[in-house]
């Protein structure tokens, strides 16, 4: 099934034939196999479209009733930035590791971002109408950062491009919120790779979330605390990979913090999945699925885990989150793109800003496939999360603790 599904989307003979088939189509015998195939299920119809520059004749874009008209004007760009800051540690590995199918989806992606940043091309995308755009090239510039080789293979003329789409979103301005962070996304990016950046917009994204920290791993989304999962979705996956890139010595008492915090948010994050892989829905936007747990999967990814939490446990906990947020066939239409919803196709969770390029922010939950097969994370045989430790075992474990920073 999944075998046939995937040869119906690259439809006869691809704009990539010379590349090598697909390698993992059998059932998935492993967790690894397992991620892989729903990189797959997420990757192929966009990265196909994209690099035929088919993707805005292919994509559908569902939205809330009225809002199609509008969300059509973001929604690309959205599947593709938020596509790729999932999946860019994978695409950046350079081991044995899924290697057909890796270049494979590395050369999607060339040709894709080569579509995206063209005013020629069909698929060009919108970098500066309404506030959307600076949201998602944020994303695709952390995607970048996180796959640099990605932007190095890119032609100069299409980095060109790139670098002006980017600086098009510099005529956005972002909410007194975590937007402030897609700024600074953005600014970092031009930093890491040599060109003028505004510092002014780092700085002011920076500081501003160190006077909104509330405590205990949780920062304000703005000044006010919100319940949901913001704090995984942008915060702090932002602000760690913003100082992880800036080569500015200045933030080191940030990212001494940021030392405390992010493990913290991360060991919440992991106690806050059941037993079963499922999880609150608490708050905004939980229509991004497994998204909740980047910040969990960003530091797993990052090798940064608290002492206490072992990398074995998160991979049987993600794996969980994605078993029960995407194997559903209720989760996808009949051409494989994901529907508005948690577990299956729920509307009605949707906000009025989400439409289908939106939901790839599931992606993210897929980052520890940057770790290569041998690391702990994969290699090590799989351990039961906290809430199956209690729940489930009975196990006797120390109590939580606040953290101050």
């Amino acid at each position: 099934m999944l075998r046939r599904f995937f040869l119906r989307q690259l439809g006869g003979a691809s704009l990539l034939s010379t590349v090598s088939p697909l390698e993992t189509l059998a059932a998935p015998t492993s967790d690894r196999a397992y991620w892989i195939s729903i990189l797959q299920k997420l990757s192929e119809p966009l990265l196909t479209a994209l690099a035929e520059d088919q993707l805005k004749v292919r994509m559908p874009v569902e939205s809330r009733p009225g809002q199609e008209a509008d969300r059509r004007k973001y929604s690309y760009l959205e599947a593709l930035g938020r596509l790729l800051a999932g999946i860019g540690p994978w695409l950046a590995l350079d081991t044995d590791d899924e290697k057909t199918i890796r270049q494979r989806y590395f050369q999607l992606a060339q040709r894709g971002i080569q579509n995206a940043v063209n005013p020629q091309a069909k698929d060009y995308m919108n970098y500066s109408e309404g506030g959307q755009p600076l949201v998602d090239a944020a994303f695709l510039a952390q995607g970048l950062l996180r796959c640099p080789k990605l932007y190095q293979s890119l032609q100069p003329a299409v980095q060109q491009q790139l670098l002006t789409a980017f600086r098009k979103t510099r005529t956005i301005r972002p909410g007194f919120s975590n937007w402030l962070l897609f700024s600074a996304m953005i600014e970092v990016f031009f930093a890491s790779i040599g060109e003028e950046y505004d510092k002014m917009r780092l700085d002011y994204a920076l500081r501003q979330h160190e006077q909104w920290y509330k405590g205990d791993g949780i920062f304000g989304d703005g000044p006010d605390f919100h319940w949901d999962y913001y704090n995984s979705y942008v915060i702090q996956p932002f602000m760690v990979d913003i100082l992880r890139f800036l080569p500015d010595k200045s933030y080191d008492f940030l990212r001494t913090r940021m030392d405390k915090i992010a493990p913290r948010y991360a060991a919440i994050q992991e106690r806050l999945i059941a037993s079963d892989g499922s999880f609150p829905v608490i708050g905004r936007s939980i229509c991004y699925r497994a998204g909740a747990f980047h910040h969990l999967a960003n530091t797993a990814f990052l090798r940064q885990l608290p002492s206490e939490i072992a990398p074995a446990q998160v991979r049987s906990a993600l794996t969980a989150v994605l078993h029960k947020t995407l194997d559903s066939p209720k989760n996808y239409d009949s051409k494989g793109w994901l529907y508005i919803g948690l577990n299956g196709h729920q509307p009605d969770l949707g906000e009025s800003y989400i439409s289908t390029g939106s939901l790839f922010l599931t992606a993210t939950a897929l980052l520890p496939l940057g770790l290569p097969a041998t690391d702990a994370f994969w290699a090590n045989p799989a351990t039961d999360w906290t809430s199956r430790r209690i729940w489930e075992k009975g196990e006797n474990l120390p109590t939580d603790h606040a953290v101050k920073a």
